[in-house]
């Protein structure tokens, strides 16, 4: 993985374009990925930008998290509440091989954007739609954030510990696993288009991708009537695979899945006896004593600093790693040598690290271009380059605000969240 030229894309997704009309996370998160691999993307925002650049820190003026996530698009700035910006977003998906959106079902209807009437000049097109609910069904036109549909999606339920409320992770993870789903469906579609010509669209809900993590517990409960508690740091159905604090304040996790791991774990504590406990012979009967197992491994780790039972565990080939903070992250040498902390030039902060690319191709790898633009960073070249729009045309557009240029280097637009987005 390497930064190539800023509008030069290389990549498997090389000469495809993408029109992004999505804010927060998911759908800007789906974008980026195909971006990532040599997709165009074109991310259309009004003048006051995506709401995602209000989402965490700012340095000098600039959105830390839209340097990450709005990395490698054009940023293109349209007013689609005027008539002028939602003809130039048609203009726009007439020569674009995807459009993803994530507003609430029902608005590019109203908006007169619907797939029938930009498929109706490209039929090719595929139209990426990610929102809430879903497309259909009682609930479509309810609103819906990553947060909410994980709730709805029995997935809160399982978070924490059970003496206590369901708890959140401190990461957007619904709006994540529902990008990975989205840019999935959009490269299978895409597939499917330049094999026959026709496009589609790809509903992706972000309570179904929640959904989809309860893989294991959805039979369970159709068959056996179970209704799984919240475990904590505790893996369900696998002992021990739990979070055990050190003498040094740190804490190791250990993951010994499988009885050979399980026998390594043993010797590894000086205790081998332990593998032939019949409370602990199987992974089975350990998930069943999994607290008197737990209460062991924790006595012994808690007994040394975590880079001691971290050291003679990996000695003994037993999973663990401690639990890391972003600094512990920063420091250490393997995510230096798999190229996942990047500097990127930036033209106001010098230089930003950002998360690289994910996954690895031998062939076809992804890069990382440029970081983040400002809002409306590249109206004026995606127009007059991509719809041959002259200059005066151009002015009198921004002039009547139906576009918005950006004129000199600077921080981020003041933002506020867009109308109705899904996640």
């Amino acid at each position: 993985m390497e930064t190539t030229t800023p509008d030069r894309p290389t990549g498997p997704l090389a000469g495809c374009r993408v029109v992004e009309l999505c804010s927060t996370i998911a759908g800007p998160a789906c974008t980026r990925l195909l971006a990532d691999f040599g997709a165009e993307v074109i991310k259309v925002e009004p003048p006051e930008g995506d709401s995602v650049r209000n989402i965490g820190g700012q340095d000098r003026g600039v959105s830390l998290y839209g340097a990450a996530i709005l990395r490698n698009k054009r940023a293109v700035s349209i007013n689609i509440k005027t008539e002028a910006g939602r003809g130039l977003v048609v203009d726009l998906a007439a020569g674009a091989d995807i459009v993803v959106e994530n507003f609430r079902p029902g608005t590019l209807e109203r908006l007169g954007l619907s797939y029938e009437a930009m498929a109706a000049r490209n039929p090719r097109l595929v139209l990426v739609r990610i929102s809430g609910y879903g497309q259909t069904g009682p609930y479509s036109a309810k609103p819906g954030y990553g947060a909410i549909c994980e709730a709805f999606a029995g997935v809160r339920h399982m978070t924490g510990d059970a003496d206590r409320p369901p708890a959140r992770t401190a990461l957007a993870v619904t709006d994540y696993v529902t990008s990975l789903h989205a840019a999935f469906g959009a490269v299978m579609a895409l597939r499917h288009a330049e094999h026959t010509g026709q496009g589609q669209v790809v509903d992706c809900a972000l309570y179904e991708s929640a959904f989809s993590m309860m893989e294991m517990v959805v039979p369970e409960h159709d068959r056996l009537g179970t209704v799984p508690m919240r475990q904590g740091s505790r893996l369900p159905g696998t002992a021990p695979n739990n979070l055990y604090p050190a003498a040094d304040g740190a804490f190791v996790l250990v993951a010994a899945n499988n009885d050979a791991v399980f026998r390594r774990l043993a010797g590894a504590m000086g205790q081998p006896g332990l593998a032939g406990d019949p409370r602990y012979r199987s992974n089975r009967d350990r998930s069943v004593n999994a607290d008197a197992l737990d209460a062991e491994v924790a006595a012994w780790v808690s007994a040394r600093t975590a880079s001691a039972a971290i050291a003679a565990l990996e000695g003994a080939g037993v999973p663990c790693a401690r639990v890391n903070t972003i600094a512990d992250i920063f420091a250490d040498p393997h995510f230096r040598a798999r190229e996942m902390l990047v500097p990127v030039p930036h033209p106001v902060l010098g230089s930003v690290t950002l998360p690289g690319v994910v996954p690895r191709l031998s062939q076809t790898p992804g890069a990382i271009r440029h970081a983040g633009r400002r809002v409306g960073e590249d109206t004026f070249a995606v127009l007059s380059g991509l719809l041959g729009l002259p200059p005066a045309t151009l002015e009198g557009l921004a002039a009547g605000g139906d576009i918005f240029q950006a004129t000199a280097p600077g921080p981020d637009a003041v933002t506020v969240p867009s109308p109705g987005p899904s996640g």
